[in-house]
């Protein structure tokens, strides 16, 4: 959800946004490297709020922030069992999510920040995704990809 002020972010909202991308990351990644053999991936989704935080965004920006160092953390405990962590932080992106949290007025000029002058469809981020999963990234890990419509992410 989005706040014009911080004290109008309700403590809960908080810990849910935590629960959902911080402790839910972090388990899975526990348990899926239980599982994963050399040559597996792990993605992670992060946002270029974690680079450059909306003030009407501070939950979920500090939560953005927390799964780009967790994927560049465990990057270097996962490669000792030769599994590859990397994230994408995806400027916006048109989802569900965004008519159901933001107000209308804020709605209709939904990524007029970028080059494009619109948001991202998630289709035009697969591609990366499946990259980045792929041998042909056999080399890369500790990485977080940029697609931001043009945003430069720091």
């Amino acid at each position: 959800m989005t706040h014009d002020e911080l004290e109008d972010v309700p403590l809960d909202e908080v810990k849910r946004t935590f629960d959902t991308n911080i402790f839910g990351t972090f388990a899975l990644t526990q348990a899926a490297l239980k599982e994963l053999k050399p040559g597996a991936s792990i993605l992670n989704t992060t946002s270029i709020q974690a680079y450059q935080p909306g003030e009407n965004l501070v939950a979920y920006a500090v939560t953005k922030a927390a799964v780009l160092s967790m994927t560049k953390s465990v990057a270097k405990l996962a490669m000792e069992q030769g599994v590859r962590v990397n994230a994408v932080a995806p400027g916006p992106v048109w989802t569900p999510l965004i008519p159901s949290t933001m107000p209308p007025e804020k709605v209709e000029k939904f990524g007029e920040n970028t080059v494009f002058n619109r948001p991202a469809q998630p289709v035009e981020l697969a591609k990366l995704f499946v990259f980045l999963a792929s041998d042909d990234a056999s080399y890369v890990t500790g990485e977080v990809f940029g697609a931001t419509g043009g945003r430069t992410p720091y």
